[in-house]
């Protein structure tokens, strides 16, 4: 893919990841009066409302065709999955601390990357996947201000990311984008709306509260089309480190809304994290391109 455009692929990439911030603090908000899977529904239900209105009109059947379905379904699954543990641990922890040990996704990916893809795990990234984990360690440390419950639904949330990424990367070299984006919000939301019956309840939400719950699909509708934007202007090269400013839309979230501000022991475990990512992400340049 030709590097046509980088600048504008970065701002379209930051521009993607404040719409994620925005995202995980209005869940963060919503969860406290509404269950968690209620809202993992509305996330995927609005985000395939916009796709529909906006590119089924344009492309049609294309929007399914898929030479792999079961693989798309999985995949599909498994961000449901990221979604749903996320917001459970974005409901009892701070966005900066929760956000952060999601970010050890990179880690999973480099440990899974050779049983599952064949990759030659080098000592470079075995020695960044350590980093990361004592960064990892610095944030949830005994005696800290995380809870642990919280901390396994990040992990459990990584960790499928983290096969949710693999997949992509099987998936990708055969299967349109857009497409796949697709099938992660129809499977979303057929498959939250079979188990609508069971999660459905609470208090009956106001106007302000419902035009929340709709915003959390067109956070993560809009956050989506500007990442396939930036990757059609920039290679995952040049773009990757900058998955990590998602970093700093959390904390600044979690202090302006929250008024919510990690330690200095915190700060150091994310930046430890992040400098691990972001060293995985140019041994990576190669393939990427």
């Amino acid at each position: 893919m030709p590097d046509t455009s980088p600048g504008r692929g970065i701002v379209m990439m930051l521009a993607a990841l404040f719409c994620f911030a925005l995202l995980d603090a209005t869940s963060k908000h919503l969860s406290q009066t509404f269950s968690v899977p209620l809202l993992v529904w509305a996330r995927y239900t609005f985000h395939l409302l916009l796709m529909v209105v906006f590119l089924a009109p344009s492309r049609r059947g294309r929007l399914l065709a898929t030479r792999r379905p079961v693989l798309q379904v999985v995949r599909a699954l498994l961000l449901v999955g990221v979604t749903g543990f996320a917001m459970a641990a974005f409901r009892i922890m701070p966005l900066a601390e929760t956000t952060a040990i999601l970010f050890v996704t990179p880690l999973f990916v480099a440990l899974l990357a050779g049983p599952l893809l064949g990759e030659k795990v080098g000592r470079l990234r075995w020695a960044a996947v350590g980093a990361g984990f004592v960064g990892m360690l610095l944030i949830a440390r005994p005696g800290g201000a995380l809870v642990t419950e919280g901390i396994v639904l990040c992990l459990t949330a990584a960790a499928c990311y983290a096969l949710y990424q693999i997949q992509t990367r099987q998936l990708s070299p055969t299967e349109d984008t857009v497409t796949m984006v697709f099938y992660t919000a129809l499977v979303g939301t057929v498959a939250m709306s079979l188990a609508l019956p069971w999660i459905w309840g609470g208090p009956t939400p106001t106007w302000p509260e419902a035009l929340m719950i709709a915003s959390l699909g067109i956070y993560g509708g809009t956050g989506h089309f500007l990442l396939i934007g930036a990757f059609r202007h920039a290679t995952a090269s040049t773009l990757s480190p900058f998955l990590y400013v998602q970093l700093i839309w959390a904390t600044l979230l979690g202090w302006l809304v929250y008024d919510a501000l990690p330690d200095v022991t915190t700060f150091a475990g994310m930046a430890i994290i992040a400098a691990a990512g972001i060293v995985l992400a140019w041994h990576a340049r190669p393939r990427m391109r």
